[in-house]
């Protein structure tokens, strides 16, 4: 809270009127804290790591999420990076553990220091156009958070349009998956696909309730086109100016919701203007805090 001092000061530079808003924030509306998807910048991190990391938190931003490290950089060595910017890792994208993948999941869990373990989900499994092939999934999704969490870890689930898109035996792939996946298994929901696949996001997130840890946050046009199947997907905007209802998204957020994480696969501007601008327009949400 700020102090008698910090009014008179913010008062004597002008600031007061737009500063209270977030100044007053109560631990009782913050709700969900704000992340930022390292893929967004992969094409920056390929070319300087350190230097992309230090505008990213020039931004702003305090917590991450971690995606694909350049080849010739070792998980431990972008983890260094990471701590030396002052980030906090708020959660991995991984393989499924299975075969080496366990042990690079246990790696990536140590040198990030982070619990929650999410199966990135590309590309798309052609077993998702059956229900046998999709109970199959899910057996292997069960079975890998059965790895997570005997080495004291969390599994999750990011998505992408098929699951909302892709209808067998008269459910959708997503509604199949909340209701045989082991409960403690959470989703990573990608609003920006799920509007893709012709869903409300905040209606979904509305039903799937406490299946939700994080929600994916991007904005832009949000329709099918062909290129998405070859990952070419439409240039996206900054966050809150594209055909996503972020407020009723963000509204729709229950408790159980702990990160938003800004993700761009693609942007029509340059990234971290694109991000700046992403970051300004969440870090206004009462119910959302940037540490």
């Amino acid at each position: 809270m700020p102090t008698r001092r910090d009014f008179i000061q913010l008062s004597s530079m002008g600031l007061l009127s737009t500063s209270i808003p977030n100044a007053l924030k109560s631990s009782s509306e913050i709700k969900h804290h704000l992340s930022v998807q390292l893929y967004t910048i992969r094409h920056e991190i390929e070319k300087d790591i350190k230097g992309t990391l230090k505008r990213l938190a020039d931004i702003g931003f305090k917590n991450v999420e971690t995606a694909f490290w350049p080849d010739n950089t070792t998980v431990q060595r972008a983890a260094d990076y990471v701590k030396e910017l002052g980030f906090h890792v708020s959660s991995c994208h991984v393989e499924i553990p299975t075969g080496n993948a366990k042990q690079a999941m246990l790696d990536t869990a140590r040198a990030f220091n982070c619990k929650d373990m999410i199966w990135h989900g590309w590309p798309e499994d052609i077993r998702y156009s059956s229900l046998d092939g999709t109970r199959q999934l899910i057996k292997i999704y069960n079975d890998s958070n059965k790895f997570a969490r005997d080495n004291g870890l969390r599994f999750g689930l990011h998505n992408h349009w098929w699951e909302y898109k892709n209808r067998v035996e008269g459910k959708l792939v997503y509604e199949i998956l909340n209701e045989e996946l082991d409960p403690d298994i959470f989703f990573e929901t990608d609003t920006y696909w799920v509007k893709v696949a012709g869903h409300d996001p905040a209606n979904i997130i509305q039903r799937l309730k406490k299946r939700i840890r994080f929600l994916h946050i991007k904005d832009g046009p949000a329709v099918w086109n062909d290129s998405l199947a070859v990952d070419n997907p439409d240039p996206m905007t900054p966050v809150g100016q594209g055909t996503q209802n972020i407020p009723a998204i963000v509204n729709a957020a229950s408790d159980h919701i702990e990160w938003m994480v800004v993700e761009m696969d693609k942007t029509a501007i340059d990234v971290f203007d694109a991000l700046r601008q992403s970051f300004e327009y969440m870090s206004k949400f009462k119910s959302i805090s940037i540490t």
